[in-house]
This record gives structure tokens, C-alpha cells and sequence, in this order.
């Protein structure tokens, strides 16, 4: 038996830290939507008590400390599969990018295997395993467009928000998440309006949506990487209507209406690094066969 799954980008339009919880995690505020780039996993049943990950990205690891691998371990563990499964994933979102790659491909397994397996679990259950593997997966299980809380695992759905293009722009150099989380100067942070970005995207107000973008994360991230702040000065000036860092970055993404826009921020982006992408909004509900 085989089945594919698709495992959508993600990126922030607002991302607020509120303060560090006793668990050492942060409490956080997040406005999240997906966007058409994607890996592509296949999935195989096999007959062996076993978990196979395999990938032709080498940034992509083939053991426990790959996500997706995590998460077919605690389905296979909590429900006490007796089959084993491979997990080709097709890596097209860029690594280390702040765009929840990783995250994602782990959902997408949950989702995978939950039809593989015949668990019949529900997308909120799914959920609330994925909370047990990575801070984003949840959200990527339903793959919609949401409010997170909590350490990200308080999922709150949101209509999809206005459609428009993106283009994404990740320099060569990656960020690790968990330095920037500790570098972060909560006493001095100029919080988003994130109420305000919810009822943007409820009214299905672009400007609305434009004129709110923050995340707090570029405090930390832009300094130590100049090419981040460049690029998002490249892409105001060549006709993004708003711009921002994704999740801890490095990669930025621009907003506009237009096609053609698109195309002209696209180009004049190829110079400042190699990965730059045009997609579209997603933002719709992922919902189970």
C-alpha cells in the first residue's frame, strides 16, 4: 500500500513573544498561513517492524532527529502499529529557512500515516500528537490559516486571508531557532498588533493584512544578518506592498497583488541569492479523506 501526502510552507504574518513560561519555553503569539510551495512525501507500507526515512536532500536526516521520523514513531508507538512504513520525502521548501519545512513534513506524516495505518484518528487528535513532536506541527496538520498560542500548540483557525502572491527570498546562510529565542530581549519589544491582523484577515482587508505585518524575531535575526534587512529593502523598492522576516528567518517574504509585480521583485531578487520563489496564498483548510 502507498499513499502521498502534500506538506505546505508556512509563513507568519505576525509573530509576538510574550514572555518565557516556567517550562523554558516562550509563550507566543502567532498569526500563520500556508503558501503553494511544498515537499512531496510518499509513503509505503512495509511489512517490517521498522521506520525508513529517505530524502536526496543531504540537509535532510534519515534518523530521530528528522521530524517526520519522530512522528511516525509516537503513532507507531502510541497505538502499537505492527507495521513499518518508508517515508520518501521530496524536499522543496528550503532548510533552516523559517518557513516550518520540517513542521510540516512532520503533519503531513501524521496525516500519511493516519490513512496508511487505518487509525482513523481525527485531524484534532492529529493535532495534539503533532504538539508532542515540534512547537509549529500543529498548525501545519491542519495547514489553514490560524492564531497559535501557547508554545504554538493552541490552535485557533482563521479564514483563509486575502489572496495575493508571494515571493519568498531565503539567503544562503541559515538561522538556528533556538539562538534567536535566546537572544531575545523581552523587555524591549515593540509588540504586533495581532488582534488587529485577525480581523484584517476576517474582513478579508489586504491593506489591512500589509499594514500589520510584524514579527518580533527580526530584532534578533536582522542584525546578525545584514543580507536579511537588504533583501527586504530590495523588495520594498522594487513594488512589495509589505514585507517581512518569516518565523526566527532567515528567508523574507513580499506581498503584492499582481502578477507582474511578482515577476519584477522576483528578478531584481535573483542577484541578492539563489532561492527566491513566486507563490501563491494558500491559507484553506487541510482536511481529511
Amino acid at each position: 500500500m502507498y499513499t502521498i501526502e502534500k506538506a505546505p510552507a508556512k509563513i507568519n504574518l505576525t509573530l509576538d513573544v510574550l514572555y518565557k513560561r516556567p517550562d523554558q519555553y516562550h509563550e507566543v503569539e502567532m498569526v500563520m498561513t500556508t503558501v503553494d510551495l511544498a515537499d512531496r512525501i510518499e509513503f509505503f507500507l512495509l511489512e517490517e517492524h521498522k521506520i525508513e526515512v529517505a530524502s536526496e536532500n543531504r540537509f535532510v536526516p534519515n534518523d530521530e532527529r528528522n521530524l517526520a521520523y519522530r512522528a511516525a514513531r509516537l503513532l507507531k508507538d502510541r497505538y502499537d502499529v505492527k507495521e513499518g512504513v518508508r517515508i520518501k520525502i521530496d524536499k522543496q521548501i528550503p532548510v533552516a529557512a523559517g518557513l516550518a519545512g520540517g513542521s510540516s513534513d512532520a503533519a503531513a506524516t501524521l496525516r500519511g500515516l493516519n490513512r496508511l495505518w487505518k487509525l482513523n484518528l481525527t485531524l484534532d487528535e492529529l493535532a495534539d500528537l503533532g504538539a508532542e513532536v515540534g512547537s509549529d506541527v500543529s498548525f501545519c496538520v491542519y495547514n489553514s490559516t490560524a492564531l497559535a498560542k501557547g508554545r504554538g500548540e493552541t490552535i485557533i483557525e482563521l479564514p483563509p486571508p486575502p489572496q495575493c502572491w508571494v515571493i519568498l527570498a531565503k539567503p544562503v546562510q541559515g538561522v538556528s531557532t533556538q539562538s534567536v529565542y535566546k537572544s531575545l530581549q523581552l523587555d524591549d519589544l515593540n509588540h504586533p498588533d495581532t488582534e488587529g491582523m485577525v480581523q484584517a484577515i476576517k474582513q478579508s482587508d489586504y491593506q489591512g493584512v500589509c499594514s500589520r505585518l510584524k514579527n518580533v524575531l527580526e530584532t534578533v535575526t536582522l542584525p546578525k544578518n545584514p543580507e536579511v534587512e537588504q533583501i527586504k529593502q530590495q523588495m520594498l523598492s522594487s513594488g512589495a506592498d509589505a514585507v517581512l522576516m518569516s518565523g526566527s528567518g532567515p528567508t523574507v517574504f513580499g506581498l503584492v497583488q499582481q502578477e507582474s509585480r511578482a515577476d519584477r521583485i522576483y528578478n531584481s531578487l535573483r542577484g541578492f541569492c539563489e532561492e527566491v520563489y513566486v507563490v501563491r496564498s494558500l491559507g484553506c483548510h487541510q482536511r481529511l479523506d
